[in-house]
């Protein structure tokens, strides 16, 4: 075998992982800069894809994905706040969450909504690693029950 090859593809599976997580970084990212999604988008694809940002690697990132779920999130952001509200405590608001935890909710909750293709288990254990990958505490859980019920309420 020639060293000269490229690296096989891929698989899909991989590439939307690594998307969903640039969707919460990105969306980090603006809540904590107030920059605007296209402009993000663009930052995105010309500096962070196809390197390590913040210790993670972007590499093999589906980009069209990952602009898709990032404009959704924004364009649909009072709706998915509104889902994942439901879910949260009884006096419990969204701004008290952690703004890590608040973008893997919105994109997940997002995803559960409006990307019906997408299995809810798939949805779910995605951003529930995602989670484990920012926090060892009881986010994880956490993102498990909220984005649960979001897809009971939206996906029944």
């Amino acid at each position: 075998m020639s060293d000269d090859l490229p690296p096989p593809p891929q698989p899909p599976r991989q590439a939307r992982s690594v998307a969903r997580l640039a969707v919460v970084q990105a969306l980090y990212q603006m809540e904590v800069s107030g920059a605007g999604v296209e402009a993000v988008i663009r930052e995105f694809s010309d500096h962070r894809f196809e390197r390590d940002v913040e210790g993670f690697a972007l590499t093999g990132a589906d980009e069209a994905f990952f602009a898709e779920l990032l404009r959704g999130v924004v364009t649909h952001q009072a709706q998915v706040d509104r889902a994942v509200v439901r879910r949260l405590a009884t006096g419990w608001r969204l701004e008290r969450l952690d703004a890590t935890v608040r973008a893997i909710l919105r994109s997940g909750a997002y995803e559960l909504s409006e990307r019906p293709d997408v299995p809810t288990e798939v949805v779910i254990d995605e951003y529930v690693e995602l989670a484990k990958s920012f926090f060892e505490g009881p986010e994880p859980g956490f993102v498990n029950g909220a984005l649960d019920g979001v897809a009971q309420d939206v996906r029944a």
